[in-house]
């Protein structure tokens, strides 16, 4: 599978009192990453809602920190799709300073549709968004 790669540098407001990365900013980190990848394969949400009808909700995350990244770092995120099931699939990633593991992570996400009701229920991945990530 591809793996899709950004790069970061940590800014000043991404840090807390102790001068390393408040921790809910790796899940920013994580979810933005998600959608810079659906923009490199030519997709966004608006497109994923108006070509399959769908949203592509959260409904399990994690993370494991390794070390400490701080003010000024030079860091790559890494993303590629870990596992596909029939209505959810996980986006595993890694955090690296150079060669340094910082965090390793995923994110699952649900594929849903709005019923007539409005509710918003899982439905079968389609092939065609499956191979955008072959």
């Amino acid at each position: 599978m591809d793996v899709f790669k950004r790069d970061l540098t940590i800014a000043w407001g991404d840090c807390d009192d102790a001068g390393i990365v408040f921790y809910p900013n790796f899940f920013y980190w994580f979810d933005t990453t998600y959608h810079l990848y659906l923009r490199s394969l030519g997709l966004d949400m608006r497109d994923i809602k108006a070509r399959f009808r769908a949203v592509t909700p959260l409904v399990d995350v994690h993370a494991k920190f390794r070390s400490p990244i701080t003010y000024g770092d030079d860091v790559q995120i890494e993303a590629k799709v870990g596992e596909w099931a029939s209505r959810r699939f996980r986006l595993d990633y890694v955090v690296k300073c150079g060669d340094r593991l910082v965090a390793t992570g995923y994110e699952e996400r649900a594929w849903a549709q709005f019923d007539d009701e409005g509710r918003l229920c899982g439905v079968p991945i389609p092939a065609e968004f499956k191979a955008l990530f072959a």
